[in-house]
């Protein structure tokens, strides 16, 4: 079966590779503007709230350093050890990212429930809602950029960096709201504290298991497989044949794309011919969705 050449995988990954890069570096500078505000407010004001948040805010830092390690590595081409390319190195920093929101969260749980325990108070001022109204609109706009580019460009990295991005966004704003009712409750910042951990956790469970159920490997979705059953049918028709497609079989490699599945034809034909159909769906699958395709013959 013809495969893609080098030449088209490099320029297939570069513009994804592009879009990563900057989105990496883009979040590392900002995050780490954010961490010293976010941790200078969290000081002045004693709030454990501000300074986790600001812990959580760096934490997307190290996570953008993923990004652009497997965006590096994802646009390598195939080669002999890696027929298939290297993009399901962007699903391993996926994991990689949601195993260290995991640790952000349980961590947050820790220093939130000792300071309940400690009834200790923050006292709040124009400093931390300033710094954090700023966390609010800068992370919200990191967090659209990523999902813009990641959906174009199918990178789970930065669609999981975005989704780190809203975390931080959302966090922010529950801290916002604890601000504004903190005069009135002592145990308001050990409460926001807490409520952070678990957006923090629950974005890690999400990401991880997103990710590893794509590494895992999924069936084709039906969008998927009507439009190669449509293709099928146009290739049956204009060959006045019928081949029932079945048993479709999907394998994720970033940008590349493997799929297997089976079609019938009749047991007397000959080999030539029935291997002449099947590149011709092949052609079309890689020409109109990019999928390479792998086809068996049920003799009917």
């Amino acid at each position: 079966m013809e495969k893609l050449s080098r030449n088209e995988y490099e320029k297939a990954g570069d513009s994804r590779n592009k879009a990563a890069r900057l989105e990496g570096w883009l979040s590392i500078v900002i995050n780490i503007l954010l961490f010293a505000l976010k941790y200078w407010a969290g000081v002045v004001s004693m709030s454990i709230a501000l300074i986790a948040d600001a812990w959580h805010t760096l934490s997307d830092s190290i996570s953008s350093v993923i990004v652009l390690i497997s965006a590096k590595i994802s646009s390598k081409p195939p080669d002999k050890d890696h027929p298939y390319g290297h993009g399901r190195a962007e699903l391993i920093a996926s994991m990689l990212i949601g195993v260290l929101l995991a640790i952000v969260s349980v961590e947050f749980i820790h220093q939130a429930v000792d300071k309940f325990h400690n009834q200790e108070t923050a006292e709040y001022g124009t400093i931390a809602i300033v710094v954090t109204l700023i966390s609010i609109i800068l992370k919200e706009l990191l967090a659209r950029y990523s999902f813009h580019f990641g959906k174009k460009h199918q990178l789970s990295t930065l669609i999981a960096d975005g989704q780190h991005h809203r975390s931080d966004a959302l966090s922010s704003i529950v801290v916002m709201i604890g601000i504004i009712a903190g005069s009135r409750f002592w145990w308001m910042d050990s409460l926001l504290g807490i409520l952070v951990a678990i957006m923090i956790g629950y974005a890690a469970y999400r990401i991880f298991i997103e990710s590893a159920d794509r590494l895992l490997g999924r069936c084709a979705d039906k969008e998927l497989r009507t439009e190669v059953m449509e293709i099928c049918e146009e290739v049956a028709q204009s060959n006045k044949i019928e081949l029932h497609p079945h048993h479709f079989h999907v394998h994720q490699y970033g940008e590349h794309k493997e799929l297997t599945f089976h079609v019938r034809m009749p047991k007397d034909w000959e080999i030539g011919f029935g291997h002449e159909i099947l590149i011709q769906i092949e052609n079309i699958l890689r020409d109109r969705l990019r999928i390479e395709a792998t086809i068996h013959i049920d003799p009917n």
